[in-house]
Order: structure tokens, then C-alpha cells, then sequence
């Protein structure tokens, strides 16, 4: 690249930086007094003009200064070097608080409450999916004889339980075969491949044991194939409402929150966020939700063992800090990851 274009690009670097800090159009005048840029102030001038015919900055309002477009604010992340690192006490931080999570929603509760102060943005993260899920561990408890409890704990700290009603007495020789007859079939086993299991279980199930099985069955295959997928965690909603002019040039702030509520725009945003480290940015358009064109959307996967477990991330106005939010998503993932993997 020319020197000419890198001197227009740190240009817009700086235009990026202080509209993100002060909100307000910038003027060359103001560039050249607060940033190093080694040129004059017609020589800005003229990158400006440049850069506004290019499509990169535009001018709000008639005698103001320039802000950043879309594609402006692409063309910062696109050439972001560097992504400053977290401290190593920030690091140390944010470990130690999801560590203290007693469980998967826990952790997830608290990863997404933890990003959202971090990056003043709104943060969401999805559950695990069914997919990335193996069954762990699963266990049979007689509450009585006619009545049995049924916990399914998966690798990825998902735990169900389920009651179920016999609706006949069994005896602790029928529970023990009963116990080893769904243990065979779903431990180790992927979610789906388990589910098939299970369902296949009656037909080779001794005659006095049929009819219960095909009532645990039952459950149990409605157990496994739910959607958890599905369920999401928000954070800092509230944070929106700190900057609810910017969404004002592209609908509003109403029309955000409602697109918040549909849980499938939102797993639509995160839905290609398939490898942990490797974070991806949409900005406005790029959203492809028309509710959405006044925001923009930073994601990755977390997981752990190479495998994906789900994405997370955060929303806000296109008008963000993009060095700091993509260190920010990408170390909570990470850390997430390294949490569930050592449960």
C-alpha cells in the first residue's frame, strides 16, 4: 500500500478513534491539533475530502465535521494490527470470577454479566448445543418402588432431571438391569445417538421390564432432544440505553431491543462463530437484520478441546470501541472454554 494511502488510513484511524471517544463530528483542524499525523492541515483537509468520496467518512450535518460510515468503521477493523492484550490482573480477574461459578449456568451467567461490564455493551452468549453434547454420566435413583428419578449430566456441565411414574412397583434386581440397560445405551454417546438408543430399548427389553421402560424411554428421549441450543443469556441491556442517539440515523432503540427479544436473530448473529480465537465482526449492514442496521455485532465460539460448544459476543451501536470489545470477547470466551473444560 502507498504511503499516501497508509497516511489516509491513519486519518481515518484518528477520525474512528475520537468520534468513538467524544461522539461529536471531527474536523481537520481538530485532527491536526490532537493527533502526530506529520502533515498540514491542508494536506488533512484533502485526505478528507478523499476519504469522503471514497465512501469512508461523511459529514452529518452542512458546516460540521466528518464521522465514520460502515464502511469506514470496516475498513478501521479490517487493518486493526494489534489487538491490545487484557493485563495479566485483568486476566487473573476474570478467571478466578467464572472459576467461582458452581455450575454451567452459573458460568455462563456470570461470563455474560462479566463482558457486558467490560465492554458496556449488551452480551449474550448460547447455551452448549445439542451437537457438541455427550452424555457424561447418568443416573437412576428409586424414589419409591413405583417412582424414579432420572439425572443426565453431559461434558459440557448440562445436568437434566426428569421424575418419572411407573405406574407398577419395581423390585432393586429390576432396578439394577434397568440402570444398566439406558447406561449402556446412552453413556459416551452424542445427545442424538443416545436419544436413538434409548428409543430402541423396549423392543429388547425382557417382557417384565417393557412397560417400564417404555415409559422411562419416553422421557428420557424427550430429554435429549430439546433444544438448548435455543436458550440464550443477555447481559446489559440496560447499556444501550446510554448511547440511544446512535441508533437514531437507522430506526431506533425500540427497534433494537424488540429484535433482542427474538431469540432467533439473535442465534442467526451467532450462528457463524464456529471456532474459539477466531472473533468476527459485523457492522450495520452487515447484520443483514434490518432492526439491526444501526448496530454492530462482535462474536466468537467458545469450547474447549478444539470443540465448539457454542458462540457468544456483544451488540451495540456501530459506534464502539472495536480494539477493546474484540480483546474483550475473545478473552471471556477463552476462559469460559478453559473453565468447562476442566469440570
Amino acid at each position: 500500500m502507498s504511503s499516501t494511502e497508509d497516511r489516509r488510513f491513519e486519518v481515518l484511524r484518528a477520525i474512528v478513534a475520537d468520534y468513538v471517544s467524544t461522539k461529536e463530528p471531527i474536523g481537520s483542524k481538530t485532527l491536526v491539533e490532537r493527533h502526530n499525523l506529520g502533515v498540514s492541515s491542508a494536506t488533512v483537509r484533502n485526505d478528507m475530502a478523499v476519504l469522503e468520496a471514497e465512501g469512508y467518512i461523511t459529514q452529518p450535518h452542512t458546516s460540521s465535521g466528518r464521522i465514520p460510515t460502515d464502511k469506514g468503521y470496516r475498513q478501521f477493523v479490517d487493518r486493526i494490527a494489534e489487538v491490545k492484550p487484557l493485563s495479566v490482573a485483568e486476566r487473573k480477574a476474570i478467571m478466578q470470577f467464572l472459576e467461582s461459578g458452581v455450575d454451567l449456568d452459573d458460568v455462563l451467567r456470570r461470563g455474560v454479566r462479566l463482558l457486558a461490564q467490560l465492554t458496556r455493551q449488551v452480551a449474550v452468549v448460547q447455551y452448549p448445543t445439542v451437537s457438541a453434547s455427550t452424555v457424561r454420566h447418568l443416573e437412576v435413583v428409586a424414589l419409591n418402588p413405583a417412582r424414579l428419578l432420572l439425572v443426565v449430566i453431559t461434558d459440557t456441565g448440562r445436568v437434566d432431571q426428569r421424575i418419572v411414574e411407573l405406574g407398577t412397583v419395581v423390585d432393586d434386581e429390576d432396578l439394577a438391569a434397568l440402570r444398566g440397560m439406558l447406561g449402556a445405551a446412552m453413556d459416551g454417546k452424542r445427545l442424538a445417538a443416545a436419544s436413538a438408543a434409548v428409543a430402541e430399548l423396549p423392543e429388547q427389553a425382557p417382557p417384565k421390564l417393557r412397560d417400564v421402560l417404555i415409559k422411562v424411554s419416553t422421557v428420557m428421549v424427550e430429554t435429549l432432544v430439546e433444544h438448548p441450543e435455543e436458550r440464550l443469556v443477555l447481559g446489559g441491556t440496560a447499556n444501550l440505553t446510554r448511547n440511544a442517539g446512535d441508533f437514531g440515523i437507522h430506526g431506533s432503540l425500540r427497534t433494537v431491543l424488540e429484535a433482542l427479544e427474538e431469540q432467533v436473530v439473535v442465534l442467526k448473529l451467532l450462528a457463524a462463530a464456529q471456532q474459539p480465537g477466531m472473533v468476527t465482526v459485523r457492522i450495520g449492514e452487515e447484520t443483514q437484520v434490518e432492526e439491526m442496521r444501526g448496530t454492530s455485532v462482535v462474536t466468537t465460539g467458545y469450547g474447549a478441546a478444539g470443540a465448539v460448544l457454542g458462540g457468544m459476543g456483544v451488540l451495540g451501536p456501530t459506534r464502539m470501541d472495536y480494539p477493546g470489545t474484540i480483546a474483550s470477547v475473545a478473552a471471556v470466551a477463552r476462559y469460559i472454554g478453559e473453565v468447562l473444560a476442566e469440570r
